[in-house]
């Protein structure tokens, strides 16, 4: 038996592909970065050329730099950033126009007018989600509505809708697959979360014809294999989830109660609730964690748009920092004196506040405040964030106990981010030795499937903690931090908080 798996990372910002060997360990890594595309105030787009070519470039990097071939690799497996969406042509695999990322916002009217006629409730009790340009469903309308003789060609069944997992499983198989996992399908408005199945009702509600779906498949499953003019040879493709899923299973939350949080562009918090639906009260998510040999694994999720892009903000258009590593140095040596607070609302606010209409804004700005203290407050809105998605999760889940939050993602390798993030949560964060999870838990899915791991309650056993992180600031230093934090997010509301 071969005893290495090829894990394809597709994210927001970069595309990166890691091999794994058969004791979960890191053989070789490639990463390239992917281009955005902002044409319109709230609109993120990419290139599915982009996507293709830098998945494509990545894999054979990783695969030469692990002195491999394709036919010593067990298995693929795919995570990706979920919610984004293509749609192409059966017939050519051409894309019908540039994907539309997670944080567009373009069809935040549409989204309030389903809320307006009262159609959420009902979304909601299908899908878990709250109606939000967030997710794939109105955005595959507004495709289908804007590209000239698109709807036309959908109602032939002349196109195939896909979120990024989908379209890379279609361009490895060389058209031939057309599927994804209950983990992207449960992003879409359009699957119902308790039948496992696409939602008939809801796709008319869309104006989503049924044609364009994929077929979903359980997360390990048989995903046919890749053309081998792409990898040098037949692979199998075994394994899939979105990128926050991925991530749960590769920090071996497993257990009901157990949460990770992953910190990248935007940042998500994922609570394993077992094989029971819970519905929130609080605005966070109801999902799909995984699914395994047919039975299905719940969750609560909690979404932040902004994350590790405010950094990139910070150097990119204010040009403050060279590299997004410099904030927590830069941090650490801000003026405490100086109470600056940055709302990150630069595509609306998600979780618990659903708005879309929010914006950015910096409250607390003084002729004193410079590039440190505004590196400290872009790192400590990820902090604030969080706190008030766990707050949520008690709420719902009624949590006994301290929490302990397992991370990763790029900006855990920051000791400042994460002491802070402890302190404002006044909680325990631990983090793990290794750090790149998302892929992690697709290579464990596809080797789950390649006979090549072990089950999930053995394989949790294998995770290890490089560094716990213990609360030290005082309560009420906490809380009057919190209560300022929630006063600035108040001033960049659009409308009233619904919590």
């Amino acid at each position: 038996m071969t005893s290495y798996v090829l894990a394809i990372d597709q994210g927001t910002t970069s595309s990166r592909a890691i091999v794994f060997c058969a004791n979960m360990t890191i053989v070789a890594i490639a990463q390239e970065e992917l281009p955005q595309h902002y044409p319109a105030p709230g609109w993120v787009e990419h290139d599915a050329e982009d996507i293709w070519r830098t998945v494509l470039s990545t894999a054979r990097s990783a695969l030469a730099g692990a002195g491999l071939t394709a036919r010593e690799i067990a298995g693929i497996g795919i995570t990706n950033q979920r919610e984004t969406i293509l749609i192409w042509e059966r017939a050519t695999g051409q894309p019908i126009h540039r994907a539309i990322v997670w944080q567009d916002r373009r069809t935040a009217d549409v989204c309030q007018q389903l809320k307006d006629d009262g159609h959420e409730p009902r979304i909601s009790a299908a899908t878990g989600l709250l109606v939000d340009p967030y997710f794939s469903g109105t955005k595959i309308g507004w495709l289908l509505d804007r590209v000239p003789g698109a709807r036309e060609q959908a109602d032939r069944g002349e196109l195939a809708f896909g979120t990024i997992d989908s379209f890379l499983l279609w361009r490895l198989t060389g058209g031939r697959v057309h599927a994804s996992d209950v983990t992207n399908a449960a992003r879409t408005l359009l699957f119902n979360i308790h039948r496992n199945e696409w939602d008939a009702g809801l796709c008319e509600l869309l104006n989503v014809p049924m044609s364009l779906l994929p077929e979903v498949r359980d997360c390990a499953a048989s995903f046919g294999h890749t053309a081998p003019e792409h990898l040098g040879g037949d692979i199998p493709i075994l394994g899939m989830a979105g990128d926050q899923q991925a991530a749960l299973i590769g920090q071996g939350c497993f257990q009901p109660g157990m949460m990770k949080s992953t910190y990248g562009t935007g940042c998500f918090a994922v609570l394993n609730t077992g094989h029971k639906a819970i519905a929130s009260k609080n605005r966070l998510l109801t999902t799909i964690g995984y699914r395994l040999d047919g039975v299905t694994t719940y969750a609560l999720e909690g979404s932040i748009f902004i994350a590790g892009a405010a950094v990139q903000w910070l150097r990119d258009e204010l040009h403050l920092l060279q590299s997004a590593a410099e904030a927590g140095s830069m941090a650490a040596q801000a003026d405490p004196e100086q109470d600056v607070i940055l709302v990150p609302a630069f595509v609306g606010l998600g979780a618990p506040y659903w708005d879309a209409e929010a914006r950015g804004a910096i409250f607390g700005l003084t002729r004193g405040a410079g590039p440190n203290e505004l590196a400290r407050a872009a790192l400590e809105a990820v902090c604030f964030q969080t706190a008030d998605l766990v707050d949520a999760m008690h709420r719902d889940w009624g949590t006994v106990g301290e929490t302990v939050m397992r991370v990763d993602g790029g900006m855990v390798a920051s000791d400042w981010t994460m002491q802070r993030l402890a302190d404002l949560l006044g909680a325990a964060v631990d983090r793990p030795t290794v750090l790149e999870t998302t892929a992690l838990g697709a290579a464990y899915l596809a080797g789950l499937q390649a006979g090549l791991y072990a089950e999930p309650d053995r394989v949790a056993e294998t995770w290890a903690l490089d560094r716990p992180f213990a609360p030290s600031m005082a309560v009420e230093e906490r809380r009057s931090r919190i209560a300022r934090w929630r006063d600035a997010v108040s001033r960049t509301l659009s409308r009233e908080p619904a919590l």
